[in-house]
């Protein structure tokens, strides 16, 4: 019985024009937001973090933001730099992607080519760290993705320089 209601439905599917599919499937689709973040190393091996209005906790936190609907990832982290900060990026690489409900973070990681400055009223201020200096109550996340980073850098430079 089943399988007859399934190849039913499926030929009612497949007689619908593209943009009622399209509609159907984000009706039924749950809803989530997407930001992306920059974890921005400098030539001294430390992370720039952002004092945010909005941020819970201390109010510290990597840079980023949310990307708009017929933006690509790599472009929204860019444009948020800019807004935010003022800066444009070298060598920018995917990191990691983690989910929090309904909320997608992808974080990227890349070296800042100008000097932060403050550009927007959702900043305070900003800082840059050592793993070890960061603010106790930043994100654990956070502070766990800046851990790793920095000692994946470093690794990569010890295996460099043991090449030499």
């Amino acid at each position: 019985m089943w399988n007859k209601v399934q190849r039913f439905i499926r030929s009612i599917w497949q007689r619908l024009p593209v943009e009622s599919k399209i509609t159907v499937a984000r009706a039924i689709q749950p809803k989530f937001t997407v930001s992306a973040t920059g974890i921005l190393i400098n030539e001294k091996n430390e992370v720039l973090i952002l004092e945010h209005i909005l941020r819970p906790g201390s109010g510290w936190g990597l840079p980023g933001g949310f990307v708009k609907r017929t933006e690509q990832l790599e472009d929204a982290l860019r444009r948020e730099m800019m807004e935010e900060i003022g800066v444009e990026l070298a060598e920018v690489q995917t990191y990691c992607a983690r989910t929090n409900r309904t909320h997608v973070e992808i974080f990227f990681v890349g070296r800042p080519i100008d000097e932060p400055q403050v550009k927007s009223r959702e900043i305070i201020g900003f800082k840059w760290c050592k793993p070890e200096d960061l603010p106790t109550d930043m994100s654990r996340t956070q502070v766990r993705l800046i851990q790793e980073v920095l000692q994946r850098k470093v690794d990569k430079n010890e295996e460099q320089g043991l090449k030499s």
